[in-house]
């Protein structure tokens, strides 16, 4: 059981330039009080994880009308490139070293 938080890395892609808007799941983030600027990448301080593919028994249990839900977060990044706004939109979450 792990206590410390486990941070989350977001690489940007390489035509977002700042300024720039992050939102995650929709909910727009702070520079500073909700994630970091290192090295062209997002850094969370929490755990951002993505679903991934389904695997057959999941598959099988949602066709049959059985709800299965894992966390999938969503990392977007919104700005503008020559005065037009741009959107990319659920950026790869690198998973943590130790996974």
């Amino acid at each position: 059981m792990r206590l410390e938080p486990v941070p989350s890395i977001v690489p940007l892609p390489p035509d977002v330039r700042s300024p720039f808007e992050v939102y995650v799941n929709g909910v727009r983030q702070e520079l500073g009080a909700d994630y970091k600027l290192e090295d062209g990448a997002l850094v969370f301080d929490r755990e951002l994880k993505k679903e991934g593919k389904l695997g057959f028994w999941r598959w099988f249990l949602g066709a049959c009308g059985v709800g299965t839900y894992r966390q999938n977060d969503s990392v977007d990044v919104s700005f503008e490139r020559n005065g037009l706004p741009m959107l990319r939109e659920g950026l790869d979450i690198e998973p943590p070293a130790d996974a």
